[in-house]
């Protein structure tokens, strides 16, 4: 497992610094910011930049949720296929919002050179694997409507996968040449620094602990001081807590976790040679990647179970010998797993709690692209625009079905999904 003092393998090589300051004197501003992750600080970023007086409350460190542990890959769209969400939301509205998360690594990207983030980018693209043959089907369903709708994606014969991600193992992939990959906790933490850098206040090892409405505004009571704010966005996703009632029960919870090998330089030559992320269509998902020091960072849903030598890293063990038969034995370096809010219908939200308070959550595990996407978008309502505007039509908060039950359940297959698949 990580050590006490890290997060994940991303906080212990991010190449952009932690930024660290706490809060030393009541504040009173434009928009306060609950939660140091993508979209608090894209939030942050463009509000920044559009000349609001905004803060940054983080009540860990930048990146301590899911943006900081998360597997890297900075893919396009959402997790359902473009035409199921043109179903779900609307023709016209879904056919936006596709529009707009399609290019979404694009302006990832376009804010990584912009602000020189340095978060190991690559954009080779991704691939999502078929894990069986009715895998295979569902790629060549998504990849007929993204071709119709002109992305560059290709649907990879068995072959060409076999030679991309360096196995037999898959039936095909989907190669979405508009993604890529990147350290994570680097790019979380260069948002940090560009947001800073606009001007907008950033404190860190601040926890909010009340939310209260005053006229004109609100008032956030935190245990380092208090905040005045004209609306507030509430940016903790899967990391929600009680501080807004009902807030935390508005999706079920999911752990997934990742296992990363010493890296091995030469004697991975032939595995992901050309670096792209893949994640595969088994119902209890599988990724891959291959960071810049040569390791291998496979994971899949559930908690990292047990220390050195514990379940999770039998796990992966025995995945990549599935995998890489030719590989031979490896040492692993660390696991850890991060937290993910899934929603019933797997669609993101964005919720008006009350007049001038606001949360984007629900990312269903795609948060780089969409999270950055989202708080540009929330940055531009609080600017001055409409909600009428925005990627997603305001809804209020609604409680998950059987909230408990599902996580719970979720929980112990994932975990008797490790235990299957470690011998």
């Amino acid at each position: 497992m990580s050590g006490p003092s890290t997060l994940s393998l991303w906080d212990d090589t991010s190449q952009e610094p932690d930024l660290h300051s706490p809060m030393t004197a009541d504040m009173s501003v434009d928009v306060a910011i609950v939660g140091g992750g993508y979209t608090g600080l894209s939030t942050a970023l463009h509000a920044a930049e559009r000349g609001l007086d905004c803060c940054v409350l983080e009540a860990r460190q930048i990146g301590y949720g899911g943006s900081g542990r998360n597997v890297g890959l900075l893919n396009a769209g959402l997790w359902l296929p473009p035409q199921d969400v043109r179903a779900k939301l609307g023709g016209e509205r879904g056919a936006r919002l596709v529009d707009i998360l399609g290019d979404g690594p694009s302006y990832v990207m376009s804010l990584i050179e912009r602000h020189q983030i340095r978060c190991e980018l690559t954009r080779s693209g991704t691939i999502h694997a078929a894990h069986s043959e009715s895998g295979l089907a569902d790629l060549r369903r998504r990849a007929e409507e993204w071709e119709r709708l002109g992305a560059p994606v290709r649907l990879l014969s068995r072959q060409e996968t076999a030679e991309k991600i360096g196995s037999d193992a898959f039936h095909g992939g989907l190669l979405d040449a508009r993604a890529g990959t990147v350290n994570p906790m680097g790019y979380v933490r260069g948002l940090a620094r560009a947001a800073k850098a606009a001007g907008a206040r950033i404190h860190t090892g601040v926890a909010v602990t009340k939310l209260s409405k005053q006229p004109g505004g609100w008032v956030l009571e935190t245990d380092q001081g208090r905040v005045t704010a004209k609306s507030v966005i509430l940016a903790t996703n899967a990391y929600s807590d009680g501080l807004w009632p009902g807030l935390k029960q508005s999706f079920v919870p999911i752990h997934f976790f990742q296992v990363a090998t010493q890296p091995l330089g030469a004697r991975i030559a032939r595995i992901l040679p050309e670096r792209q992320g893949i994640w595969d269509t088994g119902q209890i998902m599988l990724s891959l990647r291959r960071d810049a020091a040569d390791r291998l960072i496979i994971g899949s849903m559930g908690a990292a179970i047990g220390g050195a030598k514990g379940l999770s890293e039998r796990w992966a063990a025995r995945q990549l010998r599935r995998l890489f038969p030719e590989l031979g034995p490896v040492e692993f370096e660390t696991a850890w797993h991060g937290q993910i809010a899934m929603t019933g219908d797997h669609l993101p939200r964005i919720h008006r709690l009350a007049e001038g308070l606001y949360t984007p959550i629900g990312y269903n595990g795609r948060g780089i692209a969409p999270g950055t996407v989202f708080g540009k978008a929330m940055a531009e309502l609080l600017a001055g625009g409409k909600e009428a505007d925005l990627l997603m039509p305001v809804t209020d908060v609604r409680q998950e079905s059987a909230r408990a039950l599902k996580a719970g359940f979720y929980q112990a297959a994932f975990a008797v999904n490790q235990v299957i698949k470690s011998f």
